[in-house]
């Protein structure tokens, strides 16, 4: 029986011979999740003997990604903006570049509307709404998406995170009028499929092998979305509201000239971590 440091070397080598960039850190995420650990437990434990089942997941675990599938939904769990959250093939694995789009909301709403009301269109695993419900706690906050996989998704980190009292979970399609009665809001945030049709073959395979189509695929030129949500949710937001749009690269521009056509009286594009033009802000 090994140590739970000798399987995470083990499995750490193997991830590094077959080029997984992140191998030490999805050593760590692997064997502790087959343990039924969190990473702090795991590190604490290195010196204790494993069992034959856990080793016999992790080999399963570990064989798996070797196939390209994603950690997060090896797993099942995921962190976005300090947050624990559950994911499953049927939504988006969280990205860090996200992060933006609350930073923006927290820095919009603190000082002038503690007490927004916020809409996270296209929600999938509900991260945003999460995160700004966290981070501002007199928001109240609806999240749409129009898959009601993902939905179910949205509402276990809604209640994982102790958030049920504030968000509401409403199945609606972003491309389309909002249902009645839905209410007006002092900000929307959108993180919409924005990859062009054309350009979803040429993804990496972890992503266009696992990741649901239809929460990637923008459309001939990308921009399907952002041109619905402007013309048919844009009415939804309250004087001086603000519409945080996340968009891939090269689109900040065009989606800034779209939000201006449409009306709103000042526009601001946002760099992510890396230096990408990766949100654009309207404000009516």
């Amino acid at each position: 029986m090994k140590t739970y440091n000798e399987l995470y070397i083990t499995t750490r080598n193997t991830l590094k011979r077959s080029g997984i960039e992140a191998y030490a850190l999805e050593a760590r995420v692997l064997v502790a999740s087959a343990a039924g650990k969190t990473v702090p437990q795991l590190l604490r434990d290195l010196s204790l003997y494993t069992t034959e089942p856990v080793e016999e997941k992790v080999a399963g675990y570990t064989a798996r990604r070797l196939q390209g599938e994603p950690v997060a939904y090896i797993t099942g769990d995921w962190e976005f903006y300090g947050l624990p959250m559950k994911v499953t093939k049927d939504v988006l694995i969280p990205r860090s570049d996200t992060e933006l789009l609350v930073d923006l909301a927290k820095e919009a709403l603190t000082g002038w509307r503690m007490d927004a009301r916020v809409l996270d269109l296209c929600c999938g695993s509900g991260c945003i709404t999460c995160a700004i419900g966290h981070e501002l706690p007199a928001t109240k906050l609806v999240a749409v998406d129009l898959s009601a996989s993902a939905l179910e998704i949205c509402r276990a980190n809604v209640n994982l995170n102790r958030l049920t009292t504030r968000v509401i979970c409403m199945q609606a399609d972003a491309t389309s009028s909002p249902p009645l009665g839905i209410g007006s809001f002092d900000l929307i945030v959108s993180n919409p499929p924005y990859i062009e049709s054309g350009e979803i073959a040429k993804l990496d395979r972890s992503v266009k092998d696992y990741e649901p189509m239809w929460a990637l695929d923008g459309g001939k030129d990308g921009l399907r979305f952002y041109k619905a949500i402007i013309k048919h949710w844009k009415s939804l937001l309250r004087p001086e509201g603000l519409l945080i749009f996340e968009v891939g690269e090269g689109q900040a521009g065009t989606v800034a000239d779209m939000l201006m056509a449409a009306g709103f009286a000042a526009t601001s594009i946002h760099q992510d971590a890396r230096g990408v033009d990766r949100a654009v802000v309207g404000r009516m």
